[in-house]
């Protein structure tokens, strides 16, 4: 587990004051800016949030503590903002984030491997797991449900999965 979670990134300028459009990660989008000063991935920079509107996309419209002008915030497209872990909730035990799901193996509920979690989707019908694996020929989203994935275990850097059938090829189809 990462001592370092993704809250943000940040999607470009917003007008031409230094304001930026947010994209948050958190269950509600505002609480971005709830967790204190948030940092670049390198740790090289860090940032206060202030919430000054919403686009009409949804994103966030916020002022980052030293970006003063458009093109400083242009500069800044594409940049994920973090936290420190100990500085969010503890989760109940059926919530993760998303960094704690990415890197376990992926079994079927008969103990064979399917692959890894290389990243947690959302495209808002629910979370997908993205899960490679060098038997997959491409990339298989694994709807992120208790149905279908009745158990994570987190100390062992595992999951396991009952997918649909077809979901994952079987091994006369490897």
């Amino acid at each position: 587990m990462t001592d370092q979670i993704c809250l943000g990134a940040i999607a470009g300028a917003f007008g031409v004051k230094g304001e930026v459009r947010l994209k948050s990660f958190t269950s509600l989008p505002e609480d971005v800016a709830a967790y204190g000063a948030l940092t670049t991935e390198d740790g090289s920079r860090a940032f206060t949030v202030t919430l000054t509107g919403q686009t009409a996309k949804g994103a966030l419209v916020v002022r980052l503590s030293d970006v003063l002008t458009k093109e400083q915030a242009d500069d800044l497209r594409g940049v994920r903002l973090f936290v420190p872990r100990d500085r969010l909730p503890s989760l109940p035990d059926d919530e993760f984030y998303h960094a704690d799901l990415i890197g376990l193996e992926v079994f079927d509920t008969a103990g064979g491997s399917l692959g890894r979690v290389k990243a947690v989707l959302n495209h808002g019908a629910g979370d997908l797991l993205e899960v490679h694996g060098p038997a997959l020929k491409s990339t298989v989203l694994l709807p992120f449900t208790r149905e279908v994935v009745p158990t994570v275990d987190l100390t062992q850097g595992r999951i396991i999965t009952d997918p649909p059938e077809g979901l994952f090829p079987t091994p006369e189809e490897k």
